[in-house]
């Protein structure tokens, strides 16, 4: 596909580098090297995840047409890509809530586990595991209530706490994460096909990791949720301080034979992103795939950055893309009493934060989206800025310091014409952010 020009297209061009990042994560694209053969007894497929129903599509496109699969995925409401007329459906995908697990989840979670029942050493477990898993396939510890998870999730996602904590958390207080459901499928082969959506690709945080063995402990759990000031039922609490919730670990014999492809990561889509405008005659830069912190944090050093490279070409030498990627966090703020809350996620934050750190600064355009489509609980995946942005919204008597403070990113856009909606892509390595500086 020929990119739009990037001096008088800006904004096309940078969604241009946004869409040549999330086709390179696409299941169909990724997955045929990694699928096993089919085995002597049967194939179950489970799994969960935003990318869960393109995941199960892809099985079904390329598993022989003569070799049995079943199996059950979970995914995120509307998260199902429509399905080739010339498709057999062999996999059922069904839909849940995300990020704040629901009843819809609990099901699907329950009948996951259910499949597992008498499976034999020649069977094989395929499981389809991406990002968003861990609201998605949620089946609460024994004592534990769903109104129980759904408040701890709340709390951890408005927290600031990085995924590794929230995931950590969310392991010890499952019945199927945390490689609990490799537990269950024994003594059959499993292996695991993953999207990564997390800093450092490691299979263990990525939806909580349901089928890989996990090093943290009941300890690690009961710290972070302390460190936040999560409250957890007083049974529950204890439960954690005695161990008797803890994980299969590294090592566990559970694990032998068990196999973990990683079919896409936030680092290829950046490389395909970097690509993509080099194709077009601009020097690309790839910051990192692993970048966390504060979304409007983030977004000043991004500004500093940018500013430094307009004004005196340096450290990167202009014009050029400036690509990262990631997942920071949002600390949802107190709002005054009697003030709605605002809206929007982590791509939005950033674009706050760029945003008042630019100043309007001259020749510099910036993209910041999640590439699964979706920014936090909106329908935007993400939002855009240019040099005008601050002046248009002072001209409309937009405050910025105003919108940062209520978390309103997606207000604020909104009111602009500068939300970037996509719509879900079906798949998900996490935050892409583009900086043009021209």
């Amino acid at each position: 596909m020929t990119a739009p020009d990037h001096k008088t297209q800006p904004r096309q061009f940078l969604e241009h580098l946004f869409k040549a990042a999330v086709t390179r994560a696409l299941p169909l694209h990724n997955m045929a090297t990694h699928l096993p053969k089919p085995p002597k007894g049967r194939t179950i497929v489970l799994g969960a995840g935003k990318a869960g129903g393109s995941m199960a599509q892809a099985v079904e496109a390329l598993w022989p047409v003569d070799a049995p699969l079943a199996g059950l995925v979970v995914t995120r409401y509307d998260h199902i890509p429509p399905r080739p007329a010339n498709l057999p459906q062999r996999i059922e995908v069904v839909e849940a809530a995300h990020p704040v697990p629901d009843a819809a989840g609990l099901a699907a979670a329950q009948r996951i586990l259910a499949m597992t029942q008498g499976l034999t050493a020649d069977d094989l477990v395929l499981c389809l595991i991406s990002g968003g898993g861990s609201a998605l396939l949620t089946l609460p510890a024994e004592g534990l209530s769903l109104e129980d998870k759904q408040r701890i999730n709340k709390a951890l996602l408005n927290s600031g706490a990085n995924i590794g904590e929230m995931n950590c958390v969310r392991k010890h207080l499952s019945r199927i994460k945390g490689g609990r459901l490799a537990a269950a499928c024994a003594p059959a082969r499993v292996v695991t096909l993953t999207i990564s959506d997390v800093p450092g690709d490691d299979p263990s945080v990525i939806a909580s990791g349901p089928t890989v063995p996990d090093a943290t402990t009941c300890a690690d759990a009961l710290s972070i949720l302390k460190r936040y000031n999560i409250e957890l039922p007083g049974p529950i609490a204890e439960m954690l301080a005695q161990g008797a919730l803890e994980t299969p670990k590294p090592g566990d014999e559970l694990f032998t034979g068990h196999e973990v492809h990683m079919i896409a990561t936030p680092q290829q889509s950046l490389e395909a992103a970097a690509e993509a405008a080099r194709a077009a005659g601009l020097k690309a830069y790839i910051l990192s795939d692993e970048m966390e912190g504060e979304s409007r944090e983030v977004g000043k050093v991004h500004a500093a950055l940018a500013r430094a490279v307009a004004h005196r070409s340096q450290p990167f030498e202009r014009p050029c893309v400036i690509l990262s990627g990631g997942e920071t966090t949002v600390t949802v703020r107190p709002v005054p009493a009697g003030e709605a809350r605002g809206r929007g996620g982590r791509a939005g934050e950033f674009c706050l934060g760029l945003a008042l750190a630019l100043q309007g600064q001259p020749g510099v355009y910036a993209l910041a989206a999640d590439t699964d489509g979706i920014d936090g609980m909106e329908d935007n995946a993400g939002a855009w800025v240019e040099p005008g942005t601050l002046a248009r919204a002072q001209a409309r008597g937009m405050k910025i310091d105003r919108y940062l403070d209520r978390n309103d990113a997606y207000g604020y856009f909104h009111a602009l014409g500068d939300l970037v909606v996509s719509g879900p892509t079906h798949t998900n390595v996490n935050d892409f952010r583009g900086i043009l500086i021209l």
